[in-house]
């Protein structure tokens, strides 16, 4: 630790992203380097915030980021930088301000660098935290975007009525989870499917589905999914994409709404699958919504509004997997490809 002209400089651990990934993302195409240093000051005269990160989030949409941006693959978030740290949502506390909106002991959440602490000179998206009688870390799921996410797609784009029957797939994960509590809350039939025996369990006993099944014990998706709908799906929340929304919309009944939240059966395809039973879109006369989280934001009040008191009730329940450190970082983000986490995955950065 060096002082220059009074400005502490402190090292700066970092997860660096190396190089464009094509195909499944490994550990190594990210490196912590412990080599930087930072300025635990903002500079004159820039309204940036300095802070001390201490929870990141591990999305599925991470992976998109990881791709060389050519004119054919264009996402809705920018690739990351080789040679630069990773950047995701997380939570933070201020450490420095030149924005008249932040002050020094702040606790925010938005987007962050992958590293001890972050200069952050755009600071539109950043939320700050008022309620911190819950854990900090659900600000990076429950209560942050994950959580938005879940209220959104499901109370906006499908609009549900008491009594329909709700599929919901990826179910444990950040969003799942919550889409079927959110649809119990309704007065919803709800189903979830999941990866593993452990995970088929949790849906069932800890986050109240009246039933779950583990796809990969499946070999026929559509005989499934007539199993658990014999009347048809009404509503399904698709976080996977590929075969499993070729099956649903075998399954869905007139008038069924589709949102469209995340395929994460396609992140790592050089090639796409195609969907092929798109015509029952027509005859069934079915609604499918694609949607991004970050247009709805305005909502975000609204939405604290309806679930703060429902978490405080023990009526809504979140399951994190939480990795520790920095240097655990690239291993829990592979880990969503394989589906290794159980329920919103997290890294410690620091608790303080």
């Amino acid at each position: 630790m060096a002082s220059g002209g009074g400005v502490e400089e402190v090292t700066n651990k970092q997860v660096l992203f190396k190089e464009y990934v094509s195909g499944f993302p490994k550990e190594s195409d990210m490196h912590v380097s412990t080599s930087g240093t930072i300025k635990l000051k903002v500079p004159e005269g820039s309204n940036a915030i300095l802070v001390k990160n201490l929870y990141l989030s591990c999305d599925p949409y991470m992976r998109p980021r990881m791709k060389q941006p050519t004119p054919g693959n264009q996402s809705y978030v920018d690739s990351f930088k080789p040679g630069s740290p990773i950047v995701g949502l997380g939570v933070a506390k201020v450490l420095d301000s030149g924005h008249p909106d932040f002050k020094k002991g702040d606790l925010i959440w938005g987007m962050t660098g992958w590293e001890e602490y972050s200069l952050i000179t755009t600071t539109q998206g950043l939320f700050k935290i008022h309620h911190t009688d819950v854990p900090l870390s659900y600000y990076t799921g429950l209560l942050g975007m994950p959580g938005m996410t879940a209220y959104i797609g499901f109370y906006e784009i499908c609009s549900p009525k008491k009594g329909e029957h709700v599929f919901i797939s990826a179910a444990s994960g950040a969003v799942g989870q919550l889409v079927g509590q959110f649809a119990k809350l309704s007065g919803c039939h709800v189903v979830g499917s999941a990866g593993s025996k452990e995970k088929v369990n949790l849906l069932k006993n800890k986050f109240g589905f009246d039933e779950a099944f583990n796809y990969k014990e499946e070999p026929d998706l559509a005989a499934a999914l007539k199993r658990y709908f014999p009347e048809g799906i009404d509503i399904y929340f698709d976080n996977v994409g590929g075969k499993m929304l070729d099956a649903v919309l075998l399954n869905m009944r007139v008038h069924g709404r589709i949102a469209e939240c995340g395929m994460i059966s396609q992140h790592n395809l050089e090639q796409p699958e195609g969907v092929y039973n798109l015509m029952s879109v027509v005859w069934k006369q079915i609604r499918m919504e694609g949607f991004l989280v970050s247009e709805h934001f305005h909502l975000y009040p609204k939405f604290l509004e309806f679930v703060l008191p429902h978490i405080k009730e023990g009526k809504i329940t979140y399951v994190e997997d939480i990795a520790e450190g920095l240097e655990s970082a690239p291993a829990a983000l592979i880990g969503l490809y394989t589906g290794r986490n159980v329920g919103k995955q997290v890294v410690v950065v620091a608790r303080e």
